[in-house]
């Protein structure tokens, strides 16, 4: 193998640990508490810098997605309060009416920030 290769199957390993030691198995754990099986552990073990280099990527983004989740109603409050200066009326549906095409899809990609749940961290994902 290479020694740029990345086996999904270890990066995806990797995004599903805690990596957190059991004494009582000898192996890290999954997100959900599982221990690793020696063969998950074993492939845990040998990844590469590179594996876990995409680790870390994914991981970053993982956070700043979980970021802008959390900004969400701030920037939503930001977005709209130049539609509410020009309205004497201030209601959602009367800023809707002002907006261009592309302001309506982000108003409706911020408002889906605020109400989806958030996406667990999964490996390739983000």
């Amino acid at each position: 193998m290479p020694e740029t290769d990345i086996r999904p199957t270890v990066v995806g390993l990797l995004c599903d640990s805690n990596f957190k030691y059991r004494r009582d198995t000898k192996t890290w754990s999954h997100i959900d508490g599982r221990p690793f099986t020696k063969e998950e552990q074993a492939a845990a073990w040998s990844a590469t810098r590179y594996e876990f280099e995409e680790f870390a990527g994914q991981h970053t983004r993982y956070m700043e997605y979980l970021r802008t989740l959390e900004e969400a109603p701030d920037a939503l409050q930001r977005f709209l309060a130049p539609f509410m200066e020009q309205l004497t009326s201030k209601t959602l549906g009367n800023a809707v009416e002002v907006m261009s095409e592309d302001e309506r899809a982000e108003l409706e990609r911020l408002l889906g920030l605020m109400t989806e749940p958030p996406r667990p961290f999964t490996a390739y994902t983000f």
